[in-house]
């Protein structure tokens, strides 16, 4: 490939030889260390290629070797620019489109990820795009340490990232922790580390913390109490309603005489556990609207230019009912150098509504998926599901699954802890009368 550019921008003929010896010419070449190449048979001759300052070189060896060079083709460099020598204004376009590029070349204007799973694209770009990391910035500003260490910083479940520049193609590749889930935060060690670090400013006795009590959030009987920081009010067995004080973020401080002398204030802090009860309804209406398309389209073709965009015609309100789609892709030269040029199709899918009924076997189908929908998210969110009345009932135009779902879940929410003053008895130290 390089040697083939090497021949074009020196320049190279094709040529023909014939006459009494052509084989003794070809040797004469090879003693005068003259390059040849594309040696093909023709007839009573030869064809071959020669570098323009070889071919220079062959009137001796011609008028010696009694053979004739015929001049078959020119190619190259020097004779494009002999052909279009008098086309300046094509060279002028040849030498800013050369400018261009080389100014193009000095901007970012793709950004890439790879290995982002939990956090698509668009999240990621928008966060960069904060930190002042976006398509058409210089290369020079980019910073890939720091961007780095702000995803890092910004997204705790990250556990790898690395930044790097590809022509005008900024790619970030990311290794996202798999041993966590979203609903999993206590097990995310950056969680733990910031509870580390409330835990030992609660220690230090930070005076901008606020006493907590710990409610309950629902109705239901206590399974399992576990409490790290203030005063447990309840117990295992015990009923509660939505409101009680499970944990108590006041502690009394009593004297000698068990009199209550003065309280301490905490941040409560305690996993309470309850059997409570969810009622579950969800109603399907047995007639609905499907769309039926009927293979008529509309496209409009457009080109972008960073945030501007040109179009050719309109598919807006074409029709009375439609879906819109686009495709686009953005011009690049190369693999990574991608121009801030785009061009893509939009295209309008025309469809209508049918009335349509579900069988009754659909209907159930139907809300039973809904319903292993939803105990999946319950599921998610940590709460165990023991048992569930949930029926499903036919009507004459809706279909309606209800019933009770029996959970054991975490009931707990903080309310501000009450703050109470403790009177001080003064004693009468009074004399008694003279005698």
């Amino acid at each position: 490939m390089i040697r083939s550019f090497i021949r074009w921008l020196r320049g190279y003929v094709r040529l023909c030889i014939a006459g009494y010896s052509p084989e003794r010419f070809l040797n004469m070449c090879c003693y005068h260390q003259l390059y040849i190449w594309g040696l093909e048979p023709t007839g009573n001759g030869y064809e071959m290629y020669m570098s323009i300052s070889d071919f220079r070189k062959l009137k001796p060896l011609v008028r010696k070797t009694h053979t004739r060079v015929i001049l078959a083709g020119r190619y190259g460099f020097p004779f494009f620019l002999a052909r279009y020598r008098k086309r300046k204004l094509f060279f002028a376009g040849l030498f800013v489109c050369a400018v261009l590029l080389w100014g193009y070349s000095l901007f970012i204007w793709d950004i890439h990820f790879e290995g982002n799973e939990r956090y698509p694209d668009t999240t990621l770009a928008e966060f960069l795009e904060s930190e002042g990391v976006a398509p058409a910035m210089l290369r020079s500003r980019v910073d890939c340490p720091g961007i780095v260490k702000a995803i890092r910083k910004e997204y705790n479940d990250i556990v790898w990232v690395s930044a790097s520049i590809d022509g005008s193609r900024l790619k970030i590749q990311i290794k996202e922790n798999e041993d966590t889930f979203p609903e999993e935060e206590e097990g995310n060690p950056a969680n733990e580390e910031t509870s580390a670090e409330e835990d030992a400013s609660a220690a230090s006795g930070s005076e901008e913390e606020k006493p907590v009590d710990l409610i309950a959030a629902a109705d239901g009987v206590i399974t399992e109490i576990v409490t790290r920081s203030g005063v447990p009010q309840v117990h295992v067995g015990d009923t509660v309603k939505k409101g009680d004080i499970l944990v108590l973020g006041r502690v009394e401080v009593v004297n000698d005489s068990q009199e209550v002398v003065g309280y301490q204030y905490h941040r409560s802090d305690a996993d309470v556990f309850a059997d409570t009860q969810m009622e579950y309804t969800d109603t399907l209406s047995l007639t609905y609207q499907e769309k039926v398309y009927d293979g008529k389209k509309r496209y409009q073709p457009f080109i972008r230019l960073a945030d501007w965009t040109v179009s050719v015609g309109s598919i807006k309100n074409k029709y009375e009912y439609s879906e819109t789609f686009s495709e686009e892709t953005q011009v690049r030269l190369g693999e990574n150098f991608y121009l801030p040029f785009s061009y893509g199709l939009k295209t309008a899918k025309s469809y209508s509504f049918e009335k349509k009924t579900y069988t009754e076997e659909e209907a159930r189908q139907l809300l039973s998926l809904d319903f292993n929908r939803f105990c999946e998210d319950l599921e998610e969110k940590g709460i165990q599901i023991r048992e569930n009345s949930v029926k499903i009932h036919l009507y004459e135009n809706s279909a309606t699954a209800s019933g009770t779902l029996y959970l054991n879940e975490r009931i707990t929410e903080e309310a501000d802890t009450e703050i109470l003053t403790v009177e001080r008895k003064e004693t009468d130290e009074s004399v008694g009368t003279d005698d």
